[in-house]
């Protein structure tokens, strides 16, 4: 058997939450092709629960900047020898331009590879319900990553009950709670005219399945891991 090539060493920014950190490498190693252990993706993870809170920051508009933590966190996984960066929090890309400037290493962004894939596959003039945090709204990460796609993002007329599912799940509660509350609010982004969703909150990927079988939905958190894999083996396009 072939030896496999090199791969090179992703670096994640991780701890939001920690959960949806190990989520990310899981779904890293589910899409790598691989028959030994040398096949699949070096990772170096800084999981760090203490970054300051993105809901105080973006939503309530009080507490500690994360910006600078997170940005931080990216310079010292490239001094350990990370060659990309990955952070698996949709609502934390709100800092992507001060990672970017931390680091003289590729930032795999999965907000804007997301939004190209999503474009992509629903085509122009689609509404994209998102299922996300309240924060992802308020800071319009997404809304910048589908300008110029023809697609536009969605949101619920009422998304408090969406952070409090991602609360839900931050707290260890009930799975089959927080599926049956993901089933419902996505059948109510499809009421409101979605043509397909995105799960665009990494905790929320934890009850993903829950989504309805007949709507087209896709996972930011699986496309951050294809794109993971896709670097470190050098097959990215």
């Amino acid at each position: 058997m072939a030896a496999a090539g090199p791969r090179r060493r992703i670096g994640i920014i991780g701890g939001m939450g920690p959960e949806a950190t190990a989520l990310l490498m899981n779904r890293i190693i589910a899409a790598t092709p691989a028959e030994d252990d040398a096949d699949h993706v070096p990772m170096f993870v800084d999981n760090n629960p203490q970054i300051p809170s993105r809901i105080a920051a973006l939503i309530e508009g009080k507490g500690e900047d994360p910006g600078p933590v997170i940005a931080g966190m990216a310079s010292r996984l490239e001094a350990f020898g990370a060659e990309a960066l990955a952070m698996p929090c949709n609502t934390a890309h709100h800092y992507a331009d001060r990672i970017r400037a931390a680091v003289t290493i590729p930032f795999l962004d999965m907000v804007q590879l997301s939004a190209e894939r999503m474009a992509a596959q629903m085509g122009t003039g689609a509404k994209i319900g998102m299922l996300a945090s309240p924060a992802v709204r308020i800071t319009g990460v997404f809304d910048h990553a589908f300008d110029g796609t023809g697609c536009q993002p969605l949101y619920l007329k009422y998304d408090a009950p969406l952070l409090s599912l991602i609360r839900h799940i931050k707290k260890g509660g009930s799975l089959e709670e927080a599926r049956a509350s993901m089933l419902r609010l996505a059948r109510s982004l499809l009421d409101q005219g979605a043509d397909g969703l995105l799960v665009s909150c990494s905790e929320l990927s934890l009850v993903s399945a829950a989504v309805p079988s007949d709507a087209f939905t896709l996972d930011t958190l699986d496309v951050l891991a294809e794109a993971c894999v896709a670097f470190s083996t050098g097959e990215e396009g």
